[in-house]
Order: C-alpha cells, then sequence, then structure tokens
C-alpha cells in the first residue's frame, strides 16, 4: 500500500455533463478492486453553501450523506460504486469555501491582512481538497472538479490544482483531463479540435493534463490518439477512450479494456495488479439478462428531469438484479392524476412508488394514487412525502377525517395528521435546517418491515421538517395502518404499514441513498419481489379470463 496519499484530479472541457463522476467513480473502482483505499470528493463551483436549497430541475436531487451534508448527486455515483459511504468533506462548494474563509477574517484570524482569491480562497480549496488525504484512511483521493475549464467560476479551483501539484511533489499527484470528441456526420468523421483548445485553455491556467479521456460516440483510430497524444502534450497511452455504455456500470469495465487504471498506477508509482470485478460482474450479468420484467409508475412532480429520482432509479436497478428482473420505471406527473383518470394510468403497473418532494403542487394526484393502490392491492412504496401522503389519504377515506391534511399544504386543515416538527417551529433559515443523516429506527417485531430487514434495529438517511401525527396514532392503528417503525429518541414515527395488504409500506426516511451495487436495499428488493409477484398473479388472471 501507498505510505503517501496520491491525488488525482478529473476536469471537463468543451462542455459539462461528460460524465466525470461516472469516470472518477469508475476509476475509484478499479483501484479499490486492487486493494487501495480509494474515495471521491466534488467540488462545486456554484455559489449556493449546498443544494440543499436547489430546485431538482436545477441539479438533479440532493444526496444526503450518513452526516448530514446536503450534497451533489455525483456523492450517490461514488457511494454506489465504492459501497463505501461520503460525507460532509466529500462535497465542497464556492459558497462554503467563501463563507469559511469570510467568517475568518470576521474573527480577526488574518491578523489584518487584505483577503483575496489568491492565496486566501486558494489556500481554503487546497485544504478541503486535502482534508480527506490526512485522515489516514485512504491511499487515494479523486477530486472531481465540477463545471467546464475557462469557465470564471472554476478558475480559482484550477488554480488551487496547479498549486497542489506543485506542492505535492512528482508522483504524488496526476490531473486527467475529460473531454468530448465530436462525431460530425455530414463529415463522417471525429473532430479532435475541441479537445485541443480545452486542454490549451487548462494549460493557460498552468495546469498540464496527465491523462485525456474522450468521450465519443465511435471507436477512436490510432491515428487520432497518435494526433491528440502529439497536440495535448501527453503520452499515446494516456489517451483513454470513454465510448458510449448502455449502462454506466458498464464503464469500469470499459476503462479496465482501456487500461486506464494502469495508467494511473504508473503515473503515481503504485503497484498495479488484476482488478478483482466478480462481484461487479455478477451484477453486470444478472442486470443485462433478467429472467422476467415488472413495470413499476414512478409517481412525482419532477419526473420531467430524470436525475431528480437518481437514486431511487439505480435502486430500481440494484434490486432489479437481485430478483433477477427487467424494472420498466414508468414516471408520472401527480399533476396528470385524477380520479377520472387514475385506473387507466395505474390499472397496469405492478408496483407503485410515489416519490418525496416538497410543497403542494401535485399533491391530490399523489393521494389519489395511493388510494387506487390501496383498494387495489397493488404493491406499493411512499418515501418521504410519499409515506405522508399514504397517511393523508387514509385518514380522509378510511378514517372519515374530511380535509386531512399535512400543515405544509394547508395550516389551517381541520385534521393536520402530518405536522411541523416542534424542533422546526421557530426556523427561520431553510439551508441545512431539515432533519438530516442517519437516524435510529426500532421496528415492531414481526411486522412487515422487520421481515424486510430481518432486524428489528435499523439506522437510515433522512431529509424532511414534517412528521407523521402522533396525536393521531392510536386512531390510525385501530383502524389498520399501523406505525411499525419509531425513533426512540424522539418517539417520531418512521414507518407505517397495512399488514392486510400483500405490500403497502411508507417510510419517512429515504432508502434509496444507501442502495448501492454490493448492497441493493432490502425494501427496495422486497418491494420489486412483491411487484414481481403481484405481476404473475395478474398475468394468469388475465389468461385465465381469456379462456
Amino acid at each position: 500500500m501507498a505510505a503517501k496519499t496520491k491525488y488525482i484530479f478529473v476536469t471537463g472541457g468543451v462542455t459539462s455533463s461528460l460524465g466525470k463522476g461516472i469516470i472518477a467513480a469508475s476509476l475509484a473502482k478499479l483501484l479499490q478492486a486492487q486493494g487501495y483505499r480509494a474515495t471521491i470528493q466534488k467540488l462545486d463551483p456554484y455559489i449556493n453553501v449546498d443544494p440543499g436549497t436547489l430546485n431538482p430541475y436545477e441539479h438533479g436531487e440532493c444526496y444526503v450523506t450518513d452526516d448530514g451534508a446536503e450534497t451533489d448527486l455525483d456523492l450517490g455515483h461514488y457511494e454506489r460504486f465504492l459501497d463505501t459511504p461520503t460525507s460532509q468533506s466529500n462535497n465542497v462548494t464556492t459558497g462554503r469555501i467563501y463563507q469559511s474563509v469570510i467568517n475568518r477574517e470576521r474573527r480577526g484570524e488574518f491578523l489584518g491582512k487584505t483577503v483575496q482569491v489568491i492565496p486566501h480562497i486558494t489556500d481554503e480549496i487546497k485544504r478541503r481538497i486535502q482534508i480527506l488525504g490526512q485522515s489516514g484512511e485512504y491511499d487515494v483521493v479523486i477530486t472531481e472538479i465540477g463545471g467546464t475549464v475557462g469557465d470564471i467560476e472554476s478558475l480559482p479551483y484550477i488554480e488551487a490544482v496547479r498549486q497542489l501539484k506543485w506542492d505535492l511533489g512528482e508522483n504524488n499527484a496526476l490531473v486527467i483531463h475529460l473531454t468530448l470528441i465530436p462525431f460530425l456526420s455530414a463529415a463522417a468523421e471525429l473532430k479532435t479540435k475541441p479537445t485541443q483548445h480545452s486542454v490549451k485553455t487548462l494549460m493557460e491556467s498552468g495546469v498540464q493534463a496527465d491523462i485525456l479521456v474522450c468521450r465519443t460516440e465511435h471507436e477512436l483510430p490510432e491515428d487520432l490518439r497518435r494526433k491528440l497524444a502529439l497536440f495535448c502534450n501527453v503520452r499515446e497511452e494516456a489517451v483513454i477512450q470513454a465510448i458510449d455504455a448502455s449502462t454506466i456500470y458498464d464503464v469500469p469495465n470499459l476503462m479496465l479494456e482501456q487500461g486506464l487504471d494502469t495508467v494511473v498506477l504508473k503515473r503515481l508509482k503504485l503497484k498495479s495488479s488484476t482488478p478483482d470485478l466478480t462481484q461487479w460482474n455478477a451484477f453486470l450479468d444478472r442486470h443485462k439478462n433478467p429472467k422476467s420484467e415488472v413495470n413499476i409508475g414512478l409517481i412525482g412532480k419532477y419526473v420531467e428531469l430524470q436525475d431528480s429520482y437518481k437514486s431511487i432509479i439505480e435502486s430500481f436497478i440494484h434490486a432489479g438484479a437481485a430478483n433477477e428482473v427487467r424494472v420498466n420505471i414508468e414516471s408520472i406527473h401527480s399533476e396528470h392524476i385524477n380520479p377520472r383518470e387514475v385506473a387507466s394510468r395505474l390499472s397496469h403497473l405492478d408496483g407503485v412508488l410515489v416519490a418525496p418532494g416538497f410543497g403542494e403542487r401535485g399533491i391530490e394526484g399523489k393521494i389519489e394514487a395511493v388510494k387506487y393502490v390501496r383498494e387495489h392491492n397493488i404493491p406499493f412504496l411512499g418515501i418521504c412525502l410519499g409515506m405522508q401522503m399514504a397517511v393523508i389519504e387514509f385518514g380522509r377515506n378510511v378514517l372519515g377525517l374530511q380535509n386531512a391534511n399535512s400543515t405544509e399544504m394547508d395550516e389551517n386543515t381541520p385534521h393536520p395528521v402530518i405536522d411541523l416538527m416542534e424542533s422546526q417551529k421557530n426556523l427561520t433559515d431553510k439551508g441545512g435546517t431539515m432533519r438530516l443523516g442517519s437516524w435510529s429506527c426500532d421496528l415492531q417485531p414481526g411486522s412487515k418491515i422487520a421481515q424486510v430487514y430481518a432486524t428489528n434495529h435499523i439506522n437510515e438517511r433522512h431529509r424532511h421538517r414534517f412528521e407523521f401525527n402522533n396525536a393521531y396514532k392510536e386512531n390510525f392503528e385501530s383502524s389498520g395502518l399501523k406505525a411499525t417503525g419509531i425513533n426512540a429518541e424522539t418517539g417520531l414515527v418512521e414507518v407505517v404499514e397495512l399488514p392486510e395488504h400483500p405490500f403497502f409500506i411508507g417510510v419517512q426516511y429515504h432508502p434509496e441513498y444507501k442502495s448501492t451495487v454490493a448492497s441493493p436495499h432490502p425494501l427496495f428488493v422486497e418491494f420489486v419481489k412483491s411487484a414481481h409477484h403481484y405481476s404473475k398473479i395478474s398475468n394468469n388472471a388475465s389468461l385465465s379470463y381469456q379462456k
């Protein structure tokens, strides 16, 4: 193992959304599979302190870590690939960098010096980059720098990388530059000029790329690789092809074929061996060769952007592979569900997940969907707001609590079955003030949820302000909706379920954040299993009817 932590910086050029996070996660997976302790962090150039206050349409989902950090969705990729938890230190934004420096200035820590981007902001960036490396827990730290080289917002980060490469010394740090090789269909050829300009822009900031990873739709011919190596000052072996893949989980193998891990380890003077991807490839085999399929409705209000529910979608991939079924996800906008059309939208599904979210838009559609699946015994999973919608629906339609609601949606509801937590009532700031991070939960022995987890005590991640109102708990339970998961510290309800229903579970926490390739989340695994069972029953009933 390495005696000194090595650093890898991943930058991007030409355009954003090239897949730096997937490349970083794939490289880390290859290093991990050779015995190295690897972690990844994301530096985001926007001025928000964290993505917690961003609309999902702006930045995709907000991913939450065990320690309660609201972070970029790329951290979800890191955890899903490596099966190791991330933390606050794995995601840093420009807002947090400046906030830290300004707070220090206000405390007088700079002794009257003029506070400037260089050295004070860049020093803080360098400090944040090295926190993980200095912990002694990792051999390699991979730092993904968000945005595109040449952006004004990214300049302090690129300057910090330039300084760090010098500070750390030869063979202790390298830069991977991810860029695009576009294919012009009219000319029927791949063009290298955008990559050349991107590398030139990086060099103008004093940073020489050590490795080029080239996103492409077509194979890169050898003469094009030689051309890129010559014009971009990299070795030919360090020009890595990243061709479009059918699934992100193919990328580690594609990078292995291209020798990315070998080039990296050689540059860092680390021993290279054959990665052990046995478990990874077994997952891939099950994922690509399902024995059957199920259709599951994902009901939310941000469905136009799939990244809004990225962790949920990936969790279904993991659970599908575990059950050897293909999960076909049908995204349904909750605003488009009403009593007249709910049957046509949901009757053909084998399961329904009502997704998390905030605000009143689309709420009645979610409630209508819950009512339909409850009455028709279709497997149901409600997450966070989805669980709250299940409570409201049951309150209205089973307990007869007219206009039951959450005070998030209706402050004057006569039956606030979902209400604001006491600890939240006097808060005025929005950012970082929700119930966040990992909380424990005691599961009722013998309950469906306890059977799913095969234990009576769990820890799951949270992100919410509103809770089940315990004033109504006895009424709900006597009518059949059981509270089978409780946080012992607060007495708050974490899980509700209908024992008489084939699968009807709502959870206040976010199980999707903890599902990985190596450890599919048991709640998703069991939900998909139940949907598959329902599918077989439905198909048999349909065949019998046709006969």
